[in-house]
């Protein structure tokens, strides 16, 4: 049996070059007792990713270099050697990157019994769901009736948060770039201010408009002049839950921080960021109020799919453009 597999050759430094992938392929060894043969059906790239090739430990060991990238996936396992995922189990695992992946079965998680697409596991029922929940519910606490702020909020992450957050009866508005996404946040009753083309004076002017009231809550998702406006419209006692900075992620040299910090004290506010994965263990809980929604249609999420495994850097590397709207996802 064949894998066809990425790596990365180097540590970019500022946005990565498509050169920086290659694409092998390697005769997988025999199954071992406990081990598994997964067949990916779907494959997701997530911007934290991008820290994980630069070469530096952070709250994750980096990617190492002319090895196999990793990265959550769904798949069906072909061949076994654990009684416990026989073949045709359809399993969720972080053997990624890759058409065929072979690992411990401790390795391997079977997918919960909802009636959604089985690449639901990897957007809105999968680590992006949870991640937009646990913000919300978990770091800023979100109460009924607060006027919540979501940056990236028609991305995989911020189009669920502005939904959970609109259930809760407040004003909710969300920031993103392109005119579709704006259509799309607006089409969800959700209040949509772009950020293209503007400053940040002139984003919290927009934000102003939007909520004159103020914000309880800001998820951010994006960093930059987002941030600097969010804390510009807080509320006296706003909590900020900091998910991800995508606009830094790429800089090939630090920069600075926003010049208002100081309205954290003014408002005082609450600003904590947070990984999902040191709060996995309530993941079933997530699963229990979230799931039913997306059963049943009450909670809407997008996918924009790369067909073909050679497409991967190509889908990772178009997040960085904010060419997709919802989870990023490739089907091998």
């Amino acid at each position: 049996m064949q894998s066809r597999y990425f790596t990365i050759n180097d540590h970019p430094r500022g946005t990565p070059e498509r050169a920086l992938f290659e694409l092998h392929e390697r005769e997988l060894p025999a199954l071992a007792d406990g081990e598994a043969r997964v067949r990916n059906t779907w494959l997701s790239v997530d911007p934290y990713m991008r820290g994980r090739m630069s070469g530096v430990t952070t709250y994750i060991e980096p990617f190492a270099l002319n090895a196999p990238l990793e990265g959550a996936a769904i798949g069906e396992v072909i061949e076994s050697r654990d009684a416990a995922f026989p073949v045709g189990t359809r399993v969720r695992h972080m053997a990624g990157w890759r058409d065929v992946a072979q690992l411990p079965g401790a390795e391997l998680e079977p997918l919960p019994d909802f009636k959604v697409p089985e690449q639901a596991y990897l957007g809105v029922l999968g680590m992006p769901g949870m991640t937009a929940w646990t913000g919300l519910n978990r770091i800023a606490e979100m109460q009924d009736g607060d006027n919540v702020l979501v940056s990236g909020a028609a991305g995989a992450v911020g189009s669920l948060a502005v939904q959970l957050a609109k259930a809760k009866g407040g004003t909710v508005v969300g920031i993103a770039g392109s005119r579709d996404k704006l259509d799309w946040l607006e089409s969800r009753g959700v209040k949509a201010v772009g950020y293209k083309g503007k400053d940040a004076a002139e984003l919290t002017e927009a934000l102003q408009e939007a909520c004159p009231e103020g914000f309880d809550v800001y998820y951010e998702n994006v960093g930059g002049i987002c941030l600097e406006a969010a804390l510009n419209t807080l509320r006296v006692g706003a909590r900020i839950a900091v998910c991800g900075m995508i606009a830094r992620y790429n800089e090939a040299t630090p920069s600075a921080g926003p010049g208002n910090l100081a309205m954290i004290l003014i408002r005082r506010a609450r600003m904590e960021g947070f990984i999902v994965f040191d709060h996995w263990s309530h993941y079933p809980e997530f699963l229990e109020e979230v799931g039913p929604q997306v059963e049943s249609g009450r909670l809407d999420y997008e996918e924009t799919v790369e067909e073909g495994l050679e497409r991967t850097p190509d889908a990772f590397l178009k997040l960085f453009e904010g060419a997709n709207r919802g989870k990023m996802l490739v089907r091998p």
